[in-house]
């Protein structure tokens, strides 16, 4: 099965995934010796990607200088990492090639939502993944806009164009809005805070279900066996 998961697409994909986390890891550690605050902000700003907070991400980076380049840089590999990643799972998943009950469980919440989307943007194709994707809504984004790309059937070439085209045009003009209220109005400190807050409030329940999952799980390893 192995052999075989290797020379599949997704199979491949998913180690391009595993790959640049490994990249990514061993930045953060190096980072870590070298520039702690730097460290800490690449950390932040993977934890914003993760829960779909891409604009807290760029403000973040914006925050601490780190640059225009490596601003637009970094946040675009955290979603080319993220969607590699998610989106040979979900494929793998859906095919049976692999059975892990709490990826399934997410994959079919992802699912569910690019499906509650699908027929919107099943019209315009392209355009349409490109303009999900780039549009700065909660429910919108690279992972949920490739997976409406995967159930669309558009090839792997034409729905990664479109989602990587779609979240490269947003991370720019999320900067450049940024940078214009922090060289104007010293505003960004205040934007980013009611950002983080609304990131917050829309994940809450997906947040909350994690602590609880990580506390019964602690909690049954300090579990005294009877």
């Amino acid at each position: 099965m192995q052999h075989r998961l290797i020379n599949t697409v997704e199979g491949k994909l998913l180690l391009v995934g595993l790959l640049l986390a490994i990249v990514l890891l061993g930045t953060i550690i190096f980072c870590g010796f070298t520039d702690f605050e730097t460290a800490r902000t690449l950390v932040l700003v993977f934890i914003a990607h993760s829960i779909g907070g891409r604009a807290a991400g760029i403000g973040l980076c914006i925050l601490q200088d780190l640059g225009t380049f490596s601003t637009i840089f970094y946040n675009f590999y955290l979603e080319f990492l993220i969607v590699c990643f998610t989106y040979a799972v979900f494929v793998l998943s859906a095919t049976q090639y692999l059975r892990v009950e709490w990826l399934t469980r997410i994959m079919e919440n992802i699912g569910f939502k690019a499906l509650k989307n699908k027929e919107k943007i099943e019209r315009f194709g392209w355009l349409g993944i490109f303009f999900f994707v780039m549009a700065p809504l909660p429910v919108t984004g690279p992972v949920v806009g490739s997976i409406i790309g995967y159930m669309l059937r558009l090839s792997l070439l034409k729905n990664f164009s479109a989602t990587f085209s779609g979240t490269l045009t947003a991370i720019i003009l999320w900067f450049q809005f940024f940078d214009f209220l922090e060289d104007r109005f010293h505003m960004i400190q205040y934007i980013f805070a009611f950002i983080v807050f609304l990131v917050l409030i829309v994940n809450f329940k997906k947040i909350k279900r994690f602590v609880q999952a990580i506390t019964r799980k602690a909690g049954s390893i300090n579990k005294p066996d009877l």
